[in-house]
């Protein structure tokens, strides 16, 4: 533990339900670490669309985790709880959280931290722990992508959408990805994107058979849902696997399930922020492996959009909601994220 821990910190609460409007800067008792855990003084946090769903009263945080929102941040290791002995005070750290970013300081499960990678700023090392963790677990675990495979990716412009293709084209796979505008699907290109297809003017559905050659895709990564995971069984490869991680457009769905049988194909999904902390740093452990060594070499990169002060996390969320945005926006909270 540190000499001295701080007695307060600046934060954003949610008011009440509702819209960016009852996003609102105050003041709170700064967290101490527990056993196993870290204080971290925040330099910077990501806004996600979990954040969003959560101001609006509809993704409540996991039992045991603060109310503030906020699911990742980087920052200053300045306090270590009883048993910890992986990170000392002054260490440079990005982190996934179950919540709690959207302040000054903030308490992280030691094993959901990793080092922020040497050439990234600490704005942009905020922006990676939530979309590497959840590319990682639901692309090349559940979706078992493998070098010489096709992937499809929804919303490709989108902070997911970025990482998943930038990740998926450094281990050698075909990426194809749909965007809302022909500027997001350029930028989609520029990250690696083999093809990306405007859905306003696209069918992707005739894009994607055409590019294979009536083959289809391997693995499918959707956070529409809706009609569109019908869509993306009609062309799938045989023992295609498609991984569900949001349903913007819906959870509830009907299918017609004999392509599900005739092709071999695997109907899957996953949710991040209630899984237990050992599960979560079983991933970091395979970031740090796989992954990292990408980041320090300038290989791959978060892509950011914006960034807002702390006390404008509301104007943050309402360009999150926009969807205007390609890649990443990030609340800056402390001078070290300058």
């Amino acid at each position: 533990m540190g000499l001295s821990l701080p007695d307060s910190m600046r934060c954003v609460e949610i008011t009440q339900p509702g819209g960016p409007e009852v996003l609102r800067p105050a003041r709170r008792p700064a967290p101490v670490p527990g056993p196993g855990e870290i204080l971290v003084e925040v330099a910077a946090a990501g806004v996600n669309r979990p954040d969003t769903l959560q101001r609006q009263g509809r993704y409540d945080p996991p039992p045991g985790a603060s109310d503030l929102p906020g699911l990742e941040l980087s920052g200053t290791v300045i306090a270590i709880g009883e048993g910890v002995e992986s990170w000392a005070s002054g260490d440079r750290v990005c982190a996934l959280v179950a919540g709690g970013g959207y302040a000054e300081y903030c308490v992280v499960p030691a094993v959901q931290a990793l080092p922020v990678p040497g050439p990234l700023s600490m704005v942009e090392a905020a922006a990676v722990p939530e979309t590497f963790f959840t590319v990682w677990t639901n692309v090349f675990e559940r979706g078992a992508l493998k070098r010489g495979e096709t992937l499809l990716i929804h919303g490709g412009s989108s902070g997911i959408g970025t990482t998943a293709i930038q990740l998926a084209k450094a281990f050698g796979a075909t990426v194809f990805t749909t965007a809302g505008s022909d500027d997001k699907c350029r930028a989609c290109e520029e990250l690696g994107a083999d093809r990306a297809i405007n859905y306003r003017t696209e069918d992707f559905v005739a894009a994607i058979r055409e590019a294979t050659g009536g083959r289809g895709v391997d693995v499918v990564l959707d956070m529409v849902g809706g009609d569109y995971i019908a869509r993306d069984i009609d062309i799938m490869a045989v023992d295609g696997r498609h991984v569900s991680i949001a349903f913007l457009q819906g959870a509830k769905v009907s299918l017609n399930m004999a392509p599900v049988m005739t092709k071999r194909l695997t109907l899957t999904g996953s949710t991040l922020r209630a899984r237990p902390v050992a599960e979560k740093g079983r991933i970091a452990t395979a970031l740090r492996e796989h992954v990292w060594p990408l980041l320090e070499t300038g290989g791959i990169k978060p892509q950011i959009h914006a960034t807002f002060p702390l006390e404008q996390a509301d104007e943050a969320h309402r360009l999150m909601e926009s969807s205007a945005h390609i890649g990443k926006i990030v609340l800056t909270v402390g001078p070290d994220a300058a």
